[in-house]
């Protein structure tokens, strides 16, 4: 029989039982990375190390979750943050040009690649809407919480990001 998230949750805490918190790395671990990689704009390395900062921060913080929220939405937020705190520490390497993200039609290829393109024209707010909503699955309340932004400002930015998307794909067609 599987442990729940919880189950598991209070083994580390009443056992500091390390192979309960491998076995929440496992079954979050996927989610956590692709949504920063989202985010990274497909920084694969960049994702990654900051995947392992999440799960380090989680560890360490276990103690304040408090349940109120699914295990899954506290990490993403977590997640958010540790993005966050990279992007602020990091001195950009070139300025945001939003004339930049206006969409250049995609020759017709893979569709999994012209969406992971097309992610990349979106700006930071809306990736980090976009990913958590349709990456790992989060409701629209859900993913206000781990953002921390009004209900509205999530389905906004959904809203912007998707016809941007679709602008994007619009020539589409399966090769």
């Amino acid at each position: 029989m599987e442990l729940s998230d919880s189950d598991l949750i209070a083994r580390v805490l009443l056992d500091d039982d390390h192979h309960a918190f491998g076995e929440l790395v496992k079954r979050h671990q996927s989610t956590v990375r692709a949504t920063l990689r989202k985010l990274t704009r497909g920084n694969e390395p960049l994702a990654d190390e900051l995947a392992q900062d999440t799960f380090l921060k989680a560890y360490r913080s276990l103690g304040k979750f408090r349940g109120e929220a699914k295990f899954s939405t506290w990490l993403y937020r977590i997640a958010y943050n540790v993005f966050q705190s990279d992007m602020r520490a990091r001195k950009p390497t070139e300025p945001f040009d939003e004339a930049r993200t206006e969409p250049q039609m995609p020759e017709p290829t893979d569709l999994r690649q012209d969406i992971e393109d097309a992610m990349k024209c979106l700006n930071d707010n809306e990736r980090a809407a976009v990913s958590l909503c349709y990456t790992t699955g989060l409701t629209h309340e859900e993913a206000a919480e781990v953002l921390q932004w009004p209900l509205g400002t999530v389905k906004t930015n959904i809203l912007t990001a998707k016809e941007k998307l679709r602008r994007y794909l619009a020539s589409w067609k399966p090769a």
